[in-house]
Order: structure tokens, then sequence, then C-alpha cells
């Protein structure tokens, strides 16, 4: 059965889709089969691994909006055993469906769960139903954050958040697996006193290694490629495989 790891911040441009799409690639390298659904409209994932939907194309939106199944919206990549269940830019977030686990409950039913080792949740910042559907799905939740203020103050918001999931009973199983820094630079002493920070408030353990400042990362998006199969040399590549390393011995 499928373990579920939702990528989430309650924070913008806080690098969730970047990190989604280059985690699920590094997985499905290491032999893993591994579903990527893209909640976020913006539909980022999507443009990380070269699909682009059409206006009929079934996504992840669509099923919540109840015009059709979650399994008729899997689509395979050209990278083998990274599948993806796309976003719909033109959803309104306002229209989930009032079930704060149909995510959970399609996932089981259509035996997606079967299918797959892991299963990443790409979510929206915005508190609502995407969201909600999201973390009661889950079985961990994965925080990227940029190493500053505003983005620690997502971090905390988002550690609330999951309180409240787990303690209305939504999802007991919930957990925070760790947090990964993106765009980081340790000679930068903001970033120093973020990471020293969360590392404090939530435990040294759960602090990633770091992904480090690389515009390879943003080219490999710009032609529809996780940063491994477009830069393999980069230090950004480099990094997303320690940081997957990292993610397999904390889930425990």
């Amino acid at each position: 059965m499928a373990r579920t790891l939702v990528i989430s911040n309650r924070k913008g441009g806080s690098g969730k889709s970047s990190t989604s799409v280059n985690m699920a690639a590094e997985l499905a390298a290491l032999g893993q089969q591994v579903l990527l659904v893209d909640l976020d409209t913006q539909g980022h994932c999507a443009v990380g691994l070269g699909f682009k939907p059409q206006r009929d194309t079934p996504t992840v939106h669509g099923f919540l909006a109840g015009r059709h199944g979650l399994r008729c919206a899997v689509v395979e990549s050209i990278w083998p055993g990274l599948h993806l269940i796309p976003a719909d830019p033109l959803f309104e977030h306002g229209g989930v469906g009032a079930s704060e686990l149909l995510l959970r409950d399609a996932l089981v039913t259509e035996s997606l769960v079967d299918d797959y080792d892991t299963i990443i949740l790409d979510t929206p910042p915005s508190l609502d139903g995407l969201l909600i559907n999201a973390l009661c799905a889950a079985d961990r939740v994965l925080v990227p954050f940029v190493p500053h203020y505003l983005s620690g103050e997502g971090v905390r918001q988002l550690a609330r958040l999951l309180f409240r999931v787990a303690s209305r009973g939504l999802n007991e199983r919930l957990k925070v697996l760790g947090f990964l820094p993106v765009m980081v630079d340790l000679r930068i002493g903001q970033h120093r006193e973020v990471n020293s920070s969360l590392s404090h408030q939530f435990g040294a353990a759960r602090l990633l290694p770091g992904i480090r400042t690389d515009i390879k990362v943003a080219e490999a998006f710009a032609v529809g490629k996780p940063v491994r199969a477009h830069a393999p040399q980069s230090r950004a590549a480099a990094d997303y495989v320690q940081a997957v390393l990292a993610l397999e011995k904390l889930w425990v």
C-alpha cells in the first residue's frame, strides 16, 4: 500500500512545486512507482514534467468537483515509474465538494494506493478544501521553506493547522516528516538564523539537507524536465538526491 506525502507550506513561493516534481523524480529513479497529484491550480507540476493538459483533460480538480473519477485523470510521464494527476488552472477554489475526505476515500476505493509506492500531493498555500483534503489523505507532511522570516511564519501556521486536523479526528496518523530549506545559502545570516530557529522548535532531526540556490531548477521547469534530467551534474540535482535519502531515513 502506498505511503502518502503532502508537500505544503502556508507561505506562497516556498518551493512546493519544485520540491514535489524533483522529489517525485528522484523516488522514481530509485525504482519506486510514484504518483504526483497537483492540487495547486497554478498547475506547475505538469509544467515541470513537460505535460500540457488540454481543456477537456481530466484533472484532480475535476474529480473534486464531481465531474469524473480520480483514476481516469492519471497520466504517464516520460520518466519510468512517475505518473501525474494534473491540476485545472480554471478551477475555483470554492468548488470542492463538502467532504474533507473525498481525496482520501478515492485513493482507496479506486485502488490507487495499491498501484504506487509513494503518492505525493502538491498543495496550494490557501486554507480551503483543497489543502484540507490533502492533509486528510496523507500520512506525512514535508514542509519546504525559503529561510527568511515570512516563510518561518508560514511553517508555524501550517503546524497549527496540522494540530487542528489531528485534534478533530480527521486524520490521526498525520505527522510532520520534516522541513526542507530551499534556495538556501548558509553564508547569509538570516538563512542560518531561520534554520536554527526551526531546528530548535521542531527538532534538528527533522531539518533535511537543504537545496542550495541554483538557476538550474528554474531552467529545468522552463524545458519541462526534473532537474536530474536537465542538469544531472548540478548542485541542485545532488541536493535533491541527499534530500530524498534523508526523507527515506525519517519515514518510519
